[in-house]
């Protein structure tokens, strides 16, 4: 039946209860008339025999869903977690049993250590088949539980309008998360009577926002107001609850220095007074070292990673710690904390902020400032303003910058270029920043940027990607190719896998072991896909060079040669305290 047909006897489906006429579809007809319901308008995908019965039904479905054939299913997955990056809607991956499902692992993982909403909808063989070894059978339910915030395996066509709407209340809800659901192919064929679709809204043993506490707001409002030298250190979870204004308001009445986490990037603009920058391993020289000084500590949606504690035996160990988290689960999990605040930031924000006395820090702010020109005499001013030799990674993001006046949104996969990307480009707007944090997945932007531009599509999406993170998922170019997407890339090409490399220089006597990695011509690469790009190794052609990748039309690929043996800094070496972090 086609969809026309079906829209007309079901009737206009709302949010809440459906009135209408019960009528008998299948179960992969129930599934897109859920999608469209749920406000689903772009799936990334790639068929096979145990989805077929889906993507046939989706063929009546095209001018309602726009799905994005993929080359691969990581690249789906990857895809689908830009675009719910930008987009702050559940992304939506479709992939076949066996080896389909499986290629989804990484995504899966990667989604859940970053909290990205996603359902995946996997094709799994027939019911009766299940546990007989068939063809292209794997228990992706066992397989996954580590790595989705829930999972299921539909094996009745009846389940499936209660269990997608279940799956994307949970992938949204608390602290977002991947869902993935298990579709037996008997249950996508099977007809049963549909009688409409209920949107989910409550779950009985799952309580995704716990109850704000009064008194905690109050004992943590009693702490700012007596500290000398308060430090706010944000995470995605100001993105996540669309708490940015929130978050604005709260540190401009406080009047505290704010620093991030790479994944937090962009929820205050990178110039605003109070953000002194960015934590972490490879992050700014003040905020890391201040951190080993500062009196009260006000963590906000952050999990305390390691790549930010760094040793923790040896973090912060001054400061009485106010954490505020959505998920009671990362309270007191590495850093123990005198004021628990419970709830969603959007909520628990506005009622500190209420609390807090209006100061102005000036001396404390001062410090952090003194700290970051004592960074730019030591590191930024040549990072950024060579005048001889390779180019550097860090004067191509400066000059990125002047260009997109950080109106962009930046996707970045992981290694040195990543950190460099992160520490330097300019951000204006929230959801600017997509980037692999807690799993650090390489091969991850192309992909993501791809996602990242349809869930953006108004804003240019620039990736910056290293020469061997591109070669992990390449194949993506098809993607770009057939979608007509317009991503513009940058390859900051180096010869080196460079953060492995910077590392064995450090700490293994240069002993460069297999991270040596030779690359194909990747303009002709592009240029096989129908991609326009060029290959730049002089300084005098970067300006002009990004202005042209910025100005056409299309995707264009930029490949920038990069001196081979730079080194990111500053950097806290593993196994020592943030304060020990080394300028060069």
């Amino acid at each position: 039946m086609e969809t026309q047909t079906i829209t007309q006897e079901i009737g206009a489906i709302t949010t809440d209860a459906v009135k209408t006429p019960t009528i008998e579809v299948s179960g992969s007809v129930a599934l897109l008339e859920a999608l469209i319901v749920e406000g689903v308008e772009t799936i990334f995908g790639y068929p096979g025999g145990a989805i077929m019965p889906i993507y046939d039904a989706l063929y009546d479905y095209k001018e309602k869903l726009n799905h994005i054939l993929v080359r691969h299913e990581q690249g789906g997955i990857h895809a689908g977690q830009g675009y719910a990056r930008t987009s702050g809607k559940v992304g939506v991956v479709f992939a076949t049993s066996g080896p389909g499902a499986t290629n989804l692992v990484t995504g899966l993982a990667d989604a859940q250590i970053d909290s990205t909403p996603l359902v995946c909808i996997t094709g799994q063989v027939f019911a009766h088949l299940l546990g007989t070894d068939a063809f292209q059978e794997t228990d992706v339910i066992n397989i996954t539980t580590p790595v989705t915030k829930w999972n299921y395996q539909v094996t009745d066509a009846t389940e499936i309008p209660e269990v997608i709407a279940k799956a994307f209340y949970i992938a949204k809800s608390g602290r977002p998360g991947p869902v993935l659901i298990d579709i037996t192919k008997n249950a996508q064929i099977q007809k049963f009577d549909y009688d409409g679709y209920i949107k989910c809204n409550h779950i009985r043993s799952y309580r995704p926002k716990p109850i704000v506490r009064q008194q905690y707001i109050q004992q943590a409002a009693e702490l700012i107001n007596q500290a000398k030298k308060p430090f706010i250190i944000w995470g995605q979870g100001v993105i996540l609850g669309s708490a940015e204004q929130e978050f604005k308001t709260f540190v401009e009445k406080s009047g505290i220095p704010a620093a991030w986490t790479i994944l937090g990037a962009g929820a205050i603009p990178t110039d605003h007074p109070q953000n002194v920058g960015m934590l972490g391993m490879h992050g700014n020289y003040g905020p890391n070292v201040l951190t080993n000084e500062c009196d009260v500590l006000i963590a906000i949606g952050m999990r305390f990673d390691d790549r930010v504690t760094g040793r923790l035996d040896k973090y912060a160990k001054q400061a009485k710690v106010i954490h505020l988290d959505i998920d009671p689960a990362e309270i007191d999990k590495n850093v123990k904390s005198a004021v628990p605040v419970w709830g969603d930031c959007k909520e628990t924000l506005p009622l500190l902020t209420a609390a807090v006395e209006a100061k102005q820090h000036d001396e404390w702010l001062a410090l952090f400032n003194d700290y970051t020109r004592k960074e730019i005499e030591a590191v930024i001013h040549d990072e950024l303003n060579p005048t001889s030799g390779e180019m550097t990674m860090g004067e191509v993001i400066k000059q990125l910058n002047d260009i997109t006046k950080g109106e962009a949104v930046i996707v970045t996969d992981v290694g040195q270029h990543q950190m460099v990307a992160c520490r330097y480009a300019k951000l204006n707007k929230t959801r600017s920043n997509v980037t692999s944090g807690g799993l650090g997945t390489m091969g991850f932007a192309l992909p993501a940027a791809i996602g990242a531009k349809f869930g953006a599509q108004d804003r240019t999406v620039v990736a910056i990607i290293g020469d061997g993170g591109f070669q992990m998922t390449l194949q993506e170019l098809g993607t770009i190719m057939q979608s007509k997407v317009d991503v513009k890339i940058i390859i900051l090409n180096n010869r080196f896998l460079g953060m492995v490399r910077q590392w064995q220089e450090l700490f293994n006597e240069r002993r460069y072991s297999f991270v040596d990695i030779q690359s194909p011509d990747f303009v002709m690469v592009a240029k096989g896909y129908g991609i326009a790009g060029k290959m730049i190794d002089q300084r005098a052609d970067l300006t002009t060079s990004l202005h042209e990748m910025i100005d056409h039309k299309g995707s264009f690929l930029l490949e920038v040669m990069v001196t081979k043996e730079n080194n990111v800094f500053p950097m806290v070496p593993q196994g020592c305290s943030v304060s020990e972090i080394r300028l060069k």
